[in-house]
């Protein structure tokens, strides 16, 4: 789902904080293994455990500690964006930020505009110092990363730009929202952010994507044509397939399926071809066109509809009573004042932290939909094994189920095996060789 990925920075972007923590260890780009020896009538749990044992254990505790990691990221995240939004009430900087907007112009919009510029500057500058080290320092130490800073800053600055344009657009239009609807804002806030996360969704595959990767026509009719023809068997609109660069940035293999009104585009990207056979090929390609056939992207903006809906519900619960008793030293006088912008980013980050294990669930299981849909169209169970195991060079493999359902968003290693051996077991045809390309 990198469409919708890519989209959610670009409309959730006011809410999010970075942070990291990490212990450094050696690189090592993929966990790859041959194949087990597994007995023709062994059952499926047994083949699932026969495929994780290939792993060795050094590889499994690395992707298991970067993995684990993440979970204080989680928390980090939410401190660091709780900290910030404090910080720019108490201290009246945003209330500041608010008067310099309205000495620059009286249109409303614009006053947002020109509070979110100086407002986005500012949370990116004390940002900096743990973005980078979560996703420059942190992806270095684990081997996952390949550009080295000066080449990771200037796409930083890149992003930078771009979500200075997003965010001011969608606060222009939920500010909007906020002084037209002085009772139903709630509601119509959380239309308006449904609206902005599709777009964004169908947006950002075309036209933002290519700001940081060049894309070009893969001309190994070997591998596009296997690709291209279960486009056909599925009716996806495409005569073509792209490669993508990625590799200039790190060496996690991925692929999608986006577009819309005619610019619908496979893509896969430089490091799938490097680290996977044809069958393991065909299996990510069909997973990432079950998200397109499956609509997956309106699913998940309908999902995350209802969870803007608690979010602006709570801001509707807590902002006005927040600002009775604090507004007046901090400067903000009302939901309509892009004052309260950090105060809305607090309610925000803090609904969004609680719903973190429901969010993950949300799009697991999508992921899981699009496993199904893939292994049924590739018929690849063994190149589904192997992919499961190249992922879990930064996905842990084996985790708990409380850990699953509380800290993954896609399947688990194990999960994803283990439906392949399930599959497998079910005696169906499978796909072409799985020889090595």
């Amino acid at each position: 789902m990198k469409s919708l990925v890519a989209a959610l920075p670009i409309a959730l972007s006011l809410f999010l904080g970075v942070c990291a923590q990490v212990h450094a260890q050696d690189p090592s780009p993929s966990i790859s293994a041959p194949a087990p020896s597994i007995p023709p009538n062994a059952d499926p749990a047994t083949a699932t455990r026969a495929w994780l044992d290939t792993v060795p254990a050094d590889k499994r505790a690395k992707s298991d500690a970067y993995f684990e990691g993440g979970y204080w990221l989680i928390l980090w995240d939410f401190l660091l964006a709780v900290a910030i939004s404090i910080f720019l009430l108490r201290s009246r900087i945003s209330a500041r930020l608010r008067d310099f907007a309205e000495q620059k112009t009286r249109f409303k919009a614009m006053q947002v505009v020109f509070y979110v510029i100086p407002f986005g500057l500012l949370a990116t500058a004390l940002t900096f110092p743990l973005t980078a080290y979560e996703h420059f320092f942190r992806e270095h130490a684990y081997g996952l990363a390949t550009q080295n800073f000066g080449q990771w800053f200037g796409e930083q600055l890149i992003e930078l730009a771009v979500n200075l344009i997003a965010t001011s657009v969608v606060l222009v239009g939920l500010y909007a929202v906020f002084r037209r609807a002085p009772r139903t804002w709630w509601i119509w806030g959380t239309i308006v952010s449904v609206v902005f996360v599709m777009l964004g969704t169908m947006l950002a595959p075309v036209y933002v994507e290519p700001l940081f990767n060049t894309y070009k026509p893969l001309n190994d009719p070997a591998i596009s044509e296997p690709i291209l023809a279960l486009a056909r068997a599925n009716e996806i609109p495409v005569t073509q397939v792209f490669e993508v660069d990625a590799s200039r940035q790190s060496n996690r293999v991925s692929a999608n399926v986006a577009g819309f009104l005619g610019t619908t585009r496979i893509a896969l990207n430089d490091n799938l071809l490097k680290q996977c056979t044809l069958p393991e090929i065909r299996e990510v390609m069909a997973h990432e066109m079950g998200h397109y056939v499956l609509n997956h992207n309106a699913k998940l903006a309908m999902y995350f509809g209802l969870f803007f809906l608690v979010g602006f519900a709570a801001t509707k619960a807590f902002f006005d009573t927040a600002v009775r008793r604090w507004g007046e030293s901090w400067g903000v006088r009302g939901i309509a004042d892009p004052a309260g912008i950090p105060l809305l980013s607090l309610i925000f980050a803090t609904v969004f932290f609680l719903l973190t294990p429901i969010s993950n669930t949300a799009i697991r299981v999508t992921e899981r939909e699009a496993d199904a849909f893939s292994i049924n169209t590739s018929r690849e169970p063994d190149g589904m094994a192997k992919v499961a195991l190249k992922l879990g060079s930064y996905r842990k493999l084996d985790p708990s189920p409380l850990e699953e359902f509380i800290f993954f968003d896609h399947p688990s290693g194990r999960a994803r095996i283990r439906m392949a051996m399930d599959w497998k077991a079910a005696h169906l045809p499978c796909g072409g060789a799985e020889g090595e390309r």
